[in-house]
């Protein structure tokens, strides 16, 4: 999935407060609390921003940043209670476009957050969209309109509804969607076949005659668009 910002901070209340409140006012934001988190939110979506603060549990921000200079030129905000010079120029040194100190105001984090985001041409809500045949997914809004109607789903259905949706015309393994769907979380047959079929009485005209998502016997299913 595409994301405006990812918020990698080890202080997690604070980190799920500021996403929630970025959310509010779609800048579209997820956050992780390590440098793992991080490393594994980004091998399965894309982000336009990262907020990254220094301390890390275990691990320090300074060195995620530098590891992930050498792959991705996006722009990285780095956010911390520390407020030495040494820090703050050692965070511009090695690659953060600016230094932000904690406490911060929402809003004005929020601002500056919009302000880089429009300056590198990084926020594009419109493409956020998902479409095909009569379904519409509005993923900044974590929205799906079935001719027309919102339809309501719960997290996991949603999560694999949209993986469905972007991957359309191609047949995707059942193990790419243990994977990329349920992640860590353990899962099976059994439980990927619930779902498809929640989907399907979700979205398909004729449940039992799906038009939209099939199955390929013995590998997995594919969306189809509705137009071959």
């Amino acid at each position: 999935m595409n994301f405006d910002c990812l918020i990698v901070d080890d202080e997690q209340v604070l980190a799920e407060t500021t996403c929630e409140y970025f959310n509010m006012f779609e800048v579209k934001t997820a956050c992780v609390t390590s440098a793992e988190a991080c490393e594994r939110f980004l091998r399965e979506n894309d982000t336009s921003l990262i907020l990254l603060d220094i301390n890390l549990g275990g691990s320090s921000g300074f060195d995620l940043c530098k590891k992930l200079r050498r792959t991705m030129d996006l722009p990285i905000l780095f956010i911390s209670a520390r407020s030495s010079d040494d820090d703050v120029l050692i965070a511009l040194n090695i690659g953060g476009d600016d230094y932000i100190q904690k406490p911060y105001t929402l809003s004005v984090l929020l601002a500056k957050v919009k302000t880089v985001l429009r300056r590198y041409g990084k926020q594009h809500p419109a493409a956020d969209v998902l479409e095909f045949g009569r379904v519409r997914i509005d993923l900044a809004l974590s929205r799906v309109r079935v001719n027309g109607e919102e339809v309501k789903f719960k997290t996991l259905e949603y999560r694999l509804l949209c993986y469905l949706a972007q991957h359309k015309n191609r047949v995707v393994p059942k193990e790419e969607l243990f994977a990329k769907v349920w992640g860590e979380s353990i899962t099976g047959d059994g439980t990927l076949n619930v779902h498809i079929r929640h989907l399907r009485e979700k979205i398909e005209d004729d449940p039992n005659h799906p038009q939209y998502i099939k199955t390929v016997w013995g590998t997995g299913y594919v969306l189809e668009d509705g137009t071959r």
